[in-house]
C-alpha cells in the first residue's frame, strides 16, 4: 500500500520529467497492477506448495531489487520494467502474508479483528505513502519514492525468522503448468488491451479477445487437472465467489479513485506534490479508521459501498477553484470511510471457510480481483476523463471537466457494487444462511 499510494503523489512530477501522455503516465501505474494481478494466484498457490514464510521471503527480497531498480533507473522503459518486477515481489509476498494471517487466526471473532487490523496496516501505508510521496517529491525528486520502500522492506525481511511461523501444513500435489500458463498470459494480454488508447485494431480488440479467450479455457483446463491452480473447493464457496466478484469492482473504484485525486490537486487546483501528500492524509486517516471498525461489525459492506458511491459523487462535484476545508475534505473522509467499511468484509468473504493449506491460493485470489480490478478500472476511467475534455473549454477548467466524468463513473461503479452487495444480503436473510462477516 506504501508502494502504490507513494508513487500516485508523484505521478504528474514523472509525467512531467519524462514526457508522459496520460496514458503513457497510466503505464507506471498499470505496470505494477497487471504483473502483481496476473501472478497473485501462482504466488498464492507456490505459498501453499512451498511454505508460506519461505515464499514471503522470496516476494519481499524481489520487491526490494525492483524498488531498487526503480529508484536508480532512468526512462519510461527502464521505470515500467522496475515496476513490473515490484508487482512480481507483490505477487508472492501479498497472498503468503495473508495466509500466514489466516494460519495464526483459523476462526472466531479473533480472525475479524486480525482482519480489521491488515486492513488499518493497509490504510496506515496508504497515508505513509501520500506523505512520503510528497515530501520526498518535493524535496528530492520522484526517484527517491522507490527508495523508501526499499528502506521500509528491508528490516521486514531481516525480521521474518522472528515473526513468522514455519508450522503450517502444505497442500498436497504440484503447479498446475497449463493452468498457470493460461491465467497468467490471458490476464497479461486482457488489461494490457483495455490499456491501449492508440486506436489500433491489434492493441484494441484482438489482444485482449485473445486474452479472454485464454481466460475462458482456463474452467476446462481445471477441471482435467489433477492438481488445479485453483482448488475446486474454493468455486464451490459462495462467499469466495461473491467477495471476489464484489472486490473486482472495488479494485475498479479504488486504483481509479487514488490516479484521479492527485491529477486533479495538482493539475487543477494547483497544489505542490506536498500539499496533495498533506491533504489526502484525512482521506487515509478515516480509511484506517472505518477498517479497524469494520472488522468489529457484522454489516458494513453495503454502507461501505453506498458511502464510498456519495463520497465520489461529492467529490465530482468539486470547482476549479475549490478549498480543502470547504470542497475536499468532506468528500475524501466519506470516501475513506467507505473504502474502510467495503474492503474487509470483502476480504473475510474471499476467504470464509478456507482451510489453512489454500490459504495462500484464496489470497492470492481476493488479491487478484482487487489488483485486476484496478487495472481495469484504468483502462475503463481514463478515457472518460480524457473524452470529456471538450475543445471549447481549455486549461484546468477542461481537466475538472474529464477528472469529474472519470468520479462520476466510479461512483456508478459503486452503486452498481452495492446493489449486487444488497442482493446477496437478501439472499441470506430469505435462505437463512449464516452471513459471512470478519465477526464470524
Amino acid at each position: 500500500m506504501l508502494n502504490t499510494s507513494v508513487v500516485n503523489v508523484a505521478l504528474p512530477a514523472i509525467g512531467s520529467d519524462l514526457k508522459l501522455s496520460p496514458t503513457g503516465l497510466a503505464w507506471i501505474v498499470n505496470a505494477y497492477l497487471i504483473a502483481f494481478g496476473a501472478l497473485l494466484l501462482v504466488g498464492g498457490r507456490l505459498a501453499d506448495l512451498l511454505g508460506h514464510r519461505r515464499m514471503f521471503t522470496i516476494g519481499l527480497l524481489l520487491f526490494v531489487a525492483g524498488s531498487c531498480a526503480a529508484s536508480l533507473t532512468y526512462g519510461a522503459g527502464p521505470l515500467i520494467a522496475a515496476r513490473a518486477v515490484q508487482g512480481v515481489g507483490a505477487a508472492v509476498l501479498s497472498p503468503a502474508a495473508l495466509a500466514v494471517l489466516l494460519s495464526l487466526w483459523p476462526a472466531g471473532a479473533g480472525r475479524g479483528r486480525a482482519l480489521g487490523i491488515w486492513g488499518a496496516a493497509s490504510a496506515a501505508g496508504g497515508a505513509a505513502g501520500v506523505l512520503f510521496g510528497g515530501l520526498l517529491t518535493s524535496a528530492l525528486g520522484w526517484w527517491s519514492i522507490f527508495a523508501v520502500s526499499a528502506v521500509v522492506a528491508t528490516p521486514v525481511l531481516l525480521a521474518v525468522p522472528g515473526l513468522i511461523p514455519r508450522g503450517v501444513r502444505r497442500a498436497e500435489g504440484r503447479l498446475d503448468l497449463p493452468g498457470t500458463l493460461a491465467a497468467t498470459v490471458g490476464l497479461v494480454l486482457l488489461v494490457y488491451g483495455l490499456g491501449s488508447r492508440d486506436g489500433s485494431t491489434l492493441q484494441s480488440t484482438v489482444i485482449p479477445s485473445a486474452g479472454l479467450a485464454l481466460l475462458l479455457c482456463l474452467a476446462p483446463l481445471e477441471r482435467r487437472a489433477s492438481h488445479p491452480l485453483i482448488p475446486p473447493v474454493l468455486l464451490k464457496n459462495r462467499a469466495v465467489v461473491v467477495g471476489n466478484l464484489l472486490m473486482l469492482l472495488l479494485g475498479m473504484v479504488w486504483v481509479g479513485t487514488f490516479f484521479f485525486l492527485p491529477l486533479y490537486q495538482q493539475k487543477v487546483l494547483d497544489y505542490s506534490p506536498l500539499t496533495t501528500g498533506l491533504t489526502q492524509l484525512p482521506l487515509s486517516a478515516a480509511l484506517m479508521a472505518a477498517s479497524a471498525l469494520a472488522g468489529r461489525l457484522r454489516a458494513t459492506l453495503l454502507p461501505g459501498f453506498l458511502a464510498l458511491a456519495a463520497g465520489l459523487f461529492w467529490l465530482a462535484r468539486l470547482p476549479v477553484d475549490g478549498t480543502f476545508a470547504a470542497d475536499l475534505l468532506g468528500p475524501t473522509v466519506l470516501i475513506g470511510v467507505g473504502l474502510g467499511l467495503a474492503f474487509v468484509p470483502l476480504t473475510a468473504l474471499g476467504v470464509n471457510g478456507v482451510e489453512a493449506r489454500h490459504a495462500g491460493v484464496a489470497g492470492g485470489l481476493i488479491n487478484t480481483t482487487r489488483q485486476v480490478g484496478g487495472a481495469i478500472g484504468l483502462a475503463v476511467l481514463t478515457p472518460l476523463a480524457v473524452s470529456g475534455v471538450g475543445t471549447a473549454v481549455t486549461g484546468p477548467a477542461a481537466l475538472a471537466h474529464g477528472y469529474r466524468r472519470a468520479l462520476v463513473g466510479a461512483a456508478v461503479i459503486c452503486l452498481l457494487a452495492a446493489l449486487g452487495a444488497g442482493v446477496d444480503k437478501l439472499r441470506d436473510s430469505r435462505t437463512g444462511a449464516p452471513e459471512a462477516t470478519p465477526s464470524r
